[in-house]
């Protein structure tokens, strides 16, 4: 039972990791950007290419993974999406599904449909003991990876001059832009911030998920439940969500193989019954 506690914290990690960036452009800016996932991908192959074609060790590509997604995410953000902000949601959607297939044929073309894999360092490998629990060393370095990470965002959002400019440009640009705050400039580096996360948590996550062209497609839906369970308006409420549903996940897979698919949805589901707008939805 601990040792299922346990992979299921360490996948919800993940899937933190994989969806802040989401939650923060979402919930704070506003934004569905549903080619997140992509963002994600190429994390998980510039980490996969690093290791396989140049040798790079596992712990070097992570910075990588971080910056290229970083990079492009700011690269797109001054060039498409910042064109849309004004848009409908359905303009939005639209527009970053059409990127996602996108990136999906580009992928594919390029690099192959086989899936990518990651050579851990032997560190990495295998169990530990803790408490008469056995522990997978990996999982146990995901977990206080992202848990760094949650806090880490956390205390930027809520505790630095940034995130007092963030929230003060989502909640009136104009005013922002009268006060002498950066407004295209906080978006451009808050959406770079979110790009990077995602590939960080695709190359943290392509052990766990595994790593291949439809990555995008396949875990779409996992980011928009973690959001929408934990409500959309900080970022709390997703991690605490991808905990719930990731320790559900991997207990209804466990228990009860034949349904196991369905628990996620169920846990969502009976989460939105009671609580329609999130978990920690925020009082507009």
């Amino acid at each position: 039972m601990l040792t299922i506690l346990f992979d299921g914290v360490a996948y919800g990690m993940v899937l933190f990791v994989l969806t802040c960036g989401l939650a923060v452009t979402l919930g704070l800016m506003n934004f569905v950007n549903l080619a997140h996932g992509a963002f994600a991908m190429a994390g998980g192959y510039v980490a996969a290419l690093l290791m396989n074609r140049f040798d790079v060790p596992f712990l070097l590509t992570l910075p990588a993974a971080f910056l290229v997604p970083a990079l492009l995410g700011a690269v797109l953000e001054a060039t498409l999406y910042r064109r849309l902000y004004q848009r409908s949601h359905l303009d939005q959607v639209l527009f970053s599904i059409g990127l996602v297939f996108m990136a999906v044929a580009a992928v594919d073309y390029a690099l192959g449909s086989q899936q990518q894999t990651i050579r851990l360092p032997a560190w990495l490998q295998g169990r530990m003991d803790v408490m008469g629990v056995g522990v997978g060393r990996y999982r146990a370095f995901v977990i206080l990876v992202c848990a760094a990470l949650a806090l880490a965002l956390q205390l930027a959002l809520t505790r630095t001059r940034f995130g007092a400019r963030l929230r003060a440009a989502v909640d009136d640009a104009r005013a922002a832009r009268g006060l002498g705050i950066e407004v295209n400039a906080i978006f451009a580096l808050t959406f770079a911030l979110g790009s990077g996360l995602a590939g960080l948590g695709g190359a943290l996550g392509a052990e766990l998920f595994g790593m291949d062209p439809h990555f995008p497609l396949k875990f779409m839906i996992y980011f928009l439940i973690v959001v929408t369970v934990g409500g959309a308006s900080s970022i709390t409420g997703p991690f605490f969500a991808a905990l719930l549903l990731g320790v559900a996940d991997v207990a209804g897979k466990y228990y009860a193989p034949a349904v196991g698919g369905f628990v996620i949805y169920t846990v969502m589901i009976l989460v939105l019954i009671v609580r329609p707008a999130g978990l920690f939805a925020r009082a507009r």
